[in-house]
């Protein structure tokens, strides 16, 4: 291959590997966006504390968020949030709809579908919630961190950002998921006040901690010229 040739093959080359770094983040993101929701169904015990299963996947959004941030920006990013967003709310309307389709006689878990996942939309709704509020707060703080700061320490602009908006998120979702609030104190989903703190407090914890763990992620594409990031972003 000669010179000229090398030259052309280079960037076209960054350019697919650049796309397919996009596209696993996106999937991945909005996948553990709809598994956490589902999983939440799901009230455990561990370490003697009550938890919404889907605390142990859905923190891994915040720092795929930042992955997603590095590589398209901050309005593709606010995009990607709100997006995630709507395909949850028409997967909670989606299955609120399929458990009222009355179920085939010889089909033994008609009822039981329709009483674990009828309930969806709450938690759907309460996820949608916090995830919008936190997570565009995220990219704000984030935005901030690498373009006011600092652009070193990646690894630090993340723990920036998921301090600020992980609290912000347990707090909503365990309450709005969880809460016997006026008008659902009779909801399947509703809990007594000091669980729903246990959930709050768990999910704390656990989110704090997938972030410690899944740092390393922020890692796995390059950083871009954050001054043309802000100005593209504009």
């Amino acid at each position: 291959m000669t010179q000229l040739e090398s030259s052309v093959a280079a960037p076209r080359t960054a350019a697919i590997t650049f796309s397919r770094t996009a596209v696993i983040v996106v999937s991945a993101y909005a996948g553990a966006q709809m598994l956490s929701d589902v999983a939440s169904l799901k009230i455990g015990i561990v370490l003697g504390l009550a938890v919404d299963m889907g605390t142990f996947i859905y923190p891994i959004t915040f720092t795929l968020r930042d992955v997603a941030h590095k590589i398209l920006g901050k309005r593709h990013v606010r995009t990607l949030i709100i997006m995630a967003a709507i395909i949850n709310l028409v997967m909670a309307g989606y299955l609120a709809w399929v458990a009222g389709v009355p179920s085939d006689p010889a089909w033994g878990l008609g009822d039981s579908f329709s009483a674990i996942l009828g309930p969806v939309w709450r938690i759907v709704i309460a996820s949608i919630i916090a995830e919008v509020v936190s997570e565009l707060l995220d990219t704000e703080v984030y935005h901030w961190f690498v373009t006011k700061v600092t652009t070193r320490y990646q690894w630090a602009r993340v723990l920036v950002s998921n301090a600020v908006s992980v609290p912000i998120d347990s707090f909503i979702f365990a309450v709005g998921a969880f809460g016997p609030l006026p008008g659902l104190a009779n909801s399947p989903l509703s809990l007594p006040w000091p669980v729903v703190w246990q959930i709050f407090l768990f999910n704390l914890a656990v989110k704090f901690a997938v972030t410690l763990v899944s740092l390393p992620l922020i890692y796995t594409a390059p950083d871009p010229d954050w001054n043309q990031r802000e100005e593209a972003d504009r």
